[in-house]
């Protein structure tokens, strides 16, 4: 299984991945610094990329990941953080997740693609999702190796995580 980094601005919903990825009940969360879920999955807040003066941050955080995850709202209007060619920054493989397909139109989610396209990231590895009703979560947990058995361990080390952050 790989390790992803999940990057994009605030509320493009990298958290709501991570939960629907684990199984997990999808709740707002903010994420406030780097937070590696279920071992395999650093979601990391939006300023990373928002801020320029955090990017150092992500540069560091992405050492660990074996893939780079880009993600693109769709139903953002016209606004992405992503420069120009910054997937060249990473020497990673790079997939693009336009997120939120259940709720844009068509013209928002060919616009969220164009904008991982012009971040550097292939045509052939952006993929459209929406993490609240499923679609095209079959096609990215192939991409990205994820089985059932994966999400069973991820789930139970979680469980102990909270456990353990209890006592």
């Amino acid at each position: 299984m790989k390790k992803l980094i999940l990057v994009g601005k605030t509320q493009c919903g990298k958290t709501t991945l991570t939960q629907r990825i684990l199984n997990e009940d999808i709740k707002y969360h903010k994420t406030q610094a780097l937070d590696l879920v279920g071992k395999f999955i650093y979601d990391t807040p939006g300023e990373y990329l928002e801020k320029k003066f955090y990017r150092g941050a992500l540069f560091v955080a992405a050492a660990e990941a074996d893939l780079m995850v880009f993600m693109q709202s769709a139903a953002d209007k016209d606004t992405t953080y992503f420069p120009p060619m910054y997937s060249a920054l990473f020497p990673k493989p790079i997939i693009g997740l336009v997120t939120k397909c259940d709720i844009a139109t068509p013209e928002q989610i060919e616009a969220a693609k164009v904008a991982l396209y012009e971040a550097g990231v292939p045509a052939e590895k952006v993929y459209v999702i929406s993490s609240v009703t499923g679609e095209g979560f079959d096609v990215l947990l192939d991409e990205i190796g994820v089985t059932d058995e994966d999400i069973k361990e991820m789930r139970e080390a979680e469980r102990l995580k909270l456990l353990e952050e209890q006592e």
